[in-house]
């Protein structure tokens, strides 16, 4: 265990590096010890200082303040570790960065954080609507929410809920139309595509099994609620996740059709992407959005 003055000089220098190596050639010492050093003194304080990659550092909101805190108060190290490590702390105060799919982030996330935000005004939540993989570390992120699968295997995820994918149409398009009783026929259908952000491509529809790329869609958006809305015009079928169809089915106004072809649904993530300590404005609000995403009042996934 390091003294609590080569804690802070371990964490002062680091902070004004671009890396632990940077910081281990500036001190004369290994890689290894500076950022076993940053990792107790983040033990000892309950906050993470820095968010980490395989290439870079970046100090987090509280890392900054206690820089400056640091600096000028390193003479009074009792006092500064008393205040970091007080009861206090668990009023929840401070910044909770979190990054979510659009239709997510809008319909879900900020009704499951009404009451949270209502009552915790010393609480910053800064909410990232991304549909593309979000750099966690230069957006400070401390909570994640994504649909699929995640890549990062450092992410302390927990699956939280379930999205099935139908395709619904209004009963008026149907009237007009026919009701597809297979995929060739949904294909003869004006149907709607979703633009990939990242691409510029449609993506492909999902089926149990296989694939299919719509080829003259009729309404092409990059917005999943877009679609919906097209949907619900009486434009279009579209294949749209069961969250934001399922109130519009139970109203009558939206029928789902080609049930018997639905994939397997996806999983919906809830993460932390570092490991470590977790503050206690950090869990709560972690802790509020896995309960909320099991919900089935909340997130609904069955009809």
């Amino acid at each position: 265990m390091y003294d609590r003055f080569r804690l802070l000089k371990i964490f002062a220098t680091a902070a004004r590096s671009e890396s632990f190596r940077d910081a281990a050639f500036q001190l004369r010492t290994s890689p290894q010890t500076i950022s076993r050093g940053i990792k107790e003194l983040e033990d000892q304080l309950g906050e993470l200082l820095f968010h980490r990659s395989t290439r870079r550092i970046q100090m987090t909101k509280f890392g900054e303040q206690f820089l400056q805190d640091s600096n000028s108060l390193l003479s009074e190290l009792e006092l500064l570790f008393e205040d970091s490590t007080s009861p206090d702390r668990e009023h929840y105060e401070g910044r909770v960065g979190i990054t979510a799919p659009h239709s997510i982030g809008r319909g879900r996330v900020l009704p499951l954080l009404e009451s949270f935000i209502w009552t915790s005004p010393a609480c910053l939540i800064d909410l990232r609507l991304e549909d593309q993989v979000t750099d966690t570390v230069g957006a400070q992120i401390d909570i994640g929410i994504r649909v699929g699968m995640l890549r990062d295997n450092r992410f302390v995820a927990k699956e939280a809920g379930k999205v099935p994918l139908m395709v619904v149409g209004t009963p008026e398009l149907i009237r007009e139309v026919g009701e597809p009783k297979t995929i060739s026929d949904l294909m003869h259908c004006p149907i709607s595509g979703r633009i990939d952000r990242n691409s510029g491509r449609v993506w492909p529809w999902r089926f149990n099994g296989f694939t299919h790329t719509p080829h003259n869609p009729r309404f092409l958006s990059d917005d999943p609620e877009t679609e919906l809305r097209a949907a619900l015009n009486g434009w279009t079928f579209g294949q749209i996740a069961a969250f934001l169809v399922i109130p519009y089915i139970r109203e009558g106004l939206l029928v789902p059709v080609l049930r018997q072809f639905e994939p397997t649904p996806l999983p919906l993530y809830v993460y932390r992407p570092q490991r470590g300590p977790v503050p206690a404005r950090v869990r709560k609000v972690f802790d509020i959005l896995t309960e909320g995403f099991a919900d089935e009042e909340s997130f609904p996934s069955v009809i």
